[in-house]
């Protein structure tokens, strides 16, 4: 278990170094969200965390805790104008916190390496590397409950729009080589984007894949399926992947299968195929799988064009996405509400397939195919990752 210990922080404005203002003793504000900044504010393994708040004139505001690096609301106007939270996550930092009660990668800024690598083992400059195993015999979301989802970052906020959490990671942390200086960039801009940038350097040659794990609900209903949610893939090609959902190495053509999402249709258009192997390959029965995006080409990700978007009938709000990276993972929420128990934010209960993951990655299990772009970076090397999730309603 992780020790907690209460100890009220509450961010100075302007520009914010976590640490360097003295308590105050008030409470404060609710976020426009609902969020209570006090539920944040903790010590976990000696570091201080807290919950902080972007916002820009438009109505859109975004919680993050330092705490794995999470989104844990992000409110935009719907059609009407009221602001409405899309993504899904705990009111409080203890619950993101009980790995074994509440265990969960809501809104969390997943590394080292994100998604699966199979055997959890791979070769890396002529050597044998093996990692730590937490998805049967395979590695996820690197070390899943000790990664860094779950370790707490440095956090600097500069204004109303911009934190920055930066994490130091030790050589040989869950098997990963190379001692690394993460940094992820939060910032809302003036036209309702949401901005990720990651960063990196290593002092030994290692593997990175550093990806935003938020579940989109844009119906701003999160007790109901969300499969009328409208998806859109720029994408030709996708992964097909066995019941561990570790890529089978195939690159296949969506045309002519569930998986063609070129022209945006409801999820639940296609997530009950059972015919087709890939919605039944596992219990879970929807999506979980890579696409290989056609926003990017000869090396090199071209992160002005849309590569996905996601709409909500209901409220209107619509949800651009961009990147440079390769591929995209889409989730559909399969396991969630399998603890008919489990109470999340606001009192909610969440069940499968109320939300959608659009996680800009390098392909699953890339250490094991060195045809697939690479997620190999050296000492001298600048590992450079961009995602933009961009609001509007119609």
């Amino acid at each position: 278990m992780k020790k907690l210990q209460k100890a009220l922080i509450i961010p100075c404005v302007s520009t914010v170094l976590l640490g360097a203002c003295a308590p105050v003793e008030q409470k404060p504000a609710e976020t426009v969200s609902g969020l209570n900044p006090e539920l944040f504010a903790d010590t976990v393994d000696g570091k201080a965390t807290a919950l902080f708040i972007l916002k820009n004139e438009n109505g859109m505001e975004v919680c993050i805790t330092n705490y794995g690096g999470r989104v844990v609301s992000l409110c935009v106007p719907d059609k009407d104008g009221k602001p409405t939270d899309v993504v899904l996550g705990y009111d409080n930092l203890a619950q993101y916190a009980d790995t074994l009660n509440s265990p969960s990668d809501y809104g969390s800024s997943v590394g080292r390496y994100a998604n699966r690598i199979k055997g959890a083992m791979f070769t890396l400059a002529d050597e044998e590397v093996r990692i730590r195993m937490n998805d049967g015999a395979n590695s996820l979301h690197g070390g899943g409950n000790t990664g860094w989802m779950h370790r707490v970052y440095d956090a600097e906020q500069i204004g109303d729009s911009i934190l920055r959490l930066t994490l130091e990671a030790a050589d040989g942390e869950n098997g990963f080589p190379g001692n690394i200086t993460a940094v992820t960039t939060y910032k809302v801009t003036a036209d309702n984007v949401l901005d990720i940038t990651f960063e990196a350097e290593t002092d030994k040659e290692t593997v990175i894949n550093m990806t935003n794990h938020n579940y989109y609900n844009l119906n701003g209903d999160p007790e109901n399926v969300g499969t009328d949610m409208v998806l859109y893939l720029n994408a030709d090609y996708w992964l097909p992947s066995d019941e561990e959902y570790i890529p089978t190495g195939e690159i296949a053509s969506v045309e002519g299968t569930p998986m063609d999402f070129r022209t945006p249709h409801a999820i639940a258009d296609s997530i009950g195929r059972t015919d087709f192997v890939q919605m039944s390959n596992s219990d879970g029965k929807g999506y979980d799988h890579n696409w290989c995006l056609n926003t990017y080409k000869d090396g090199k990700g071209d992160d002005t064009l849309v590569c996905a978007s996601l709409y909500s009938p209901k409220t209107g709000i619509f949800m651009e996405m961009f990147t440079n990276e390769p591929g995209v993972q889409c989730y559909t929420g399969n396991f969630q509400g399998e603890n008919k128990e489990l109470v999340c934010k606001h009192g909610k209960k969440y069940p499968a397939h109320v939300s959608v993951c659009l996680e800009s990655q390098k392909y699953p299990d890339t250490p094991n195919h060195p045809e697939w772009p690479s997620a190999t970076l050296k000492p001298g090397e600048k590992y450079y990752s961009h995602a933009a999730y961009r609001f509007s309603v119609k």
